[in-house]
């Protein structure tokens, strides 16, 4: 016995369908994973941070990130890309980036108990926990925190 195919054709509203599913599933991808490059200057050493920060009379600002997280990438694209954000880091605090997948890093996340990522934590010369946000921090929220940064 023979099997007769059947060549249905699909109504052409799941064509546009699935193609306009394929385009936004893309872009997304795309947006979640691109982070802009800044002109913050930042450092990965705490020690040396601590140095630089007690010689120039600010506190520092830890930022806890990984490779593979996507709100760390909007957060830099959204908060660290902006002018605005950029002068008051330059003004108010020594800026350092940690990617808490590297094993360097890992006596520093066990310091500060990181769990998750993003977070932001600002932090005296001396190590003191000043302030703290886990999470994406929206930039009215972070130029707040920015601005509350005096040296104690």
């Amino acid at each position: 016995m023979k099997k007769i195919k059947s060549k249905k054709k699909t109504h052409p509203f799941w064509r546009f369908f699935w193609l306009t599913f394929l385009v936004v599933s893309l872009w997304y991808a795309w947006y979640s994973f691109y982070a802009p490059s800044n002109d913050i200057t930042w450092t990965n050493n705490l020690e040396s941070a601590q140095k630089l920060a007690i010689n120039s009379d600010k506190n520092i600002l830890v930022f806890f990130t990984a490779e593979w997280c996507s709100p760390c990438r909007i957060m830099k694209r959204k908060i660290f890309s902006d002018d605005k954000v950029k002068k008051v880091i330059d003004a108010k605090v020594i800026p350092i980036e940690i990617n808490i997948d590297d094993q360097n890093a890992e006596a520093l996340v066990k310091q500060y108990n990181i769990g998750a990522t993003p977070t932001t934590i600002f932090i005296s010369p001396q190590g003191d926990v000043i302030d703290y946000a886990v999470g994406i921090v929206e930039k009215t929220k972070f130029l707040e925190m920015l601005e509350n940064q005096s040296v104690y």
